[in-house]
């Protein structure tokens, strides 16, 4: 991700500077697509696209291209590692020079205090007249317009419902505040929450904590880990009756699953949907009931099943791609 602060700053101090991305790779390259450096005009550079002779040519253009358009600029440009640059990697790679004036700051200062406030709110592109890519940090919990794209390197934060606050429930908050989840934290005992919790997460203290299953967005995590196996147990019936909350888990023991699925099918409850609650939840090689090591083990699990769904929606994760101006 960009260090939108230092490229402000910069632009601040220079009135100009350029962004060079890696846009697109086919074969080998130093480096993937989406990396990054940023170039002032006098050829200092912050971070790397991967060296080489590719990255002075990069340098070079970019230069060129600030001297050029002062106004600002987007251009693209090809290059062929092996034929152009003697290079071994043998790849095509493409480039993307986003030169930035002083008017740039207009939307640079605005990305810059939000991602202050909440260092995981995903960056969405919105190319301009100029095809310059500005960038705005998108409200939590929001989709961006069709119109935009992702930032590279931006993932949409995954919604969870995490159903308690006791030991693990926050180890479990802590172990996810730097990862690409969206929390609603819910406990029917306020004065379990910490005063000070992860951006990433809002706390809800109901009376009635079942009924924010109902609300649940569409493609909703469910994790119940409350202090009452009678609770849980109606979160599951209630998060099981609905197929597009791919991900159903409770805290517990292979036992506790086993009383549950009777239970639930006892209460109407098909096979298939039954089929679909994951218990125990997290992994169950760590050898540890530290609170600590249980939520490693469900935040590996949380992130297992986050990949294995995008790769199952291939229209989402294109959407989700770096797109081309």
């Amino acid at each position: 991700m960009a260090d939108w602060a230092r490229i402000a700053a910069t632009l601040a101090e220079d009135g100009r500077v350029a962004l060079v991305t890696i846009d697109a790779v086919r074969g080998s390259s130093p480096r993937e697509a989406g990396t990054r450096m940023m170039v002032r005009a006098d050829g200092r550079i912050a971070g790397t696209i991967g060296g080489g002779t590719l990255e002075w040519q990069a340098i070079a253009l970019a230069q060129q291209t600030m001297q050029r358009h002062p106004e600002g600029h987007a251009r693209t440009r090809g290059f062929a590692l092996g034929p152009d640059m003697g290079q071994c990697c043998g790849g095509h790679v493409t480039l993307r020079i986003e030169t930035l004036a002083r008017v740039d700051l207009a939307w640079l200062e605005p990305l810059v205090a939000a991602l202050r406030q909440d260092p995981a709110r995903p960056v969405i592109v919105r190319p301009d007249a100029r095809g310059i890519g500005q960038r705005v940090a998108l409200e939590p919990g929001a989709l961006p317009p069709e119109e935009a794209r992702l930032e590279p390197g931006a993932e949409l934060p995954q919604p969870l419902l995490l159903f308690g606050a006791g030991h693990v429930g926050r180890a479990l908050v802590l172990a996810l505040a730097p990862l690409p989840f969206s929390i609603r934290w819910i406990d029917t005992r306020p004065e379990l929450f910490p005063t000070h919790r992860p951006a990433n997460a809002v706390a809800v203290a109901t009376t009635t904590p079942v009924a924010e299953i109902a609300a649940a967005p569409p493609g909703a995590f469910i994790l119940a880990m409350t202090h009452s196996h009678a609770l849980d147990l109606d979160l599951m019936a209630a998060a099981l009756a609905r197929p597009d909350l791919p991900y159903c888990g409770v805290i517990g023991s292979a036992t506790k699953r086993a009383r549950f699925a009777s239970q639930l099918a006892r209460q109407g409850l098909g096979a298939d949907a039954i089929a679909r609650m994951i218990c125990p939840v997290g992994s169950r090689d760590l050898g540890s009931k530290h609170p600590a090591v249980i939520a490693a083990g469900i935040t590996v699990e949380l992130l297992q099943r986050k990949a294995a769904l995008a790769l199952a929606r291939p229209g989402a994760a294109v959407r989700a791609q770096v797109g081309r101006a």
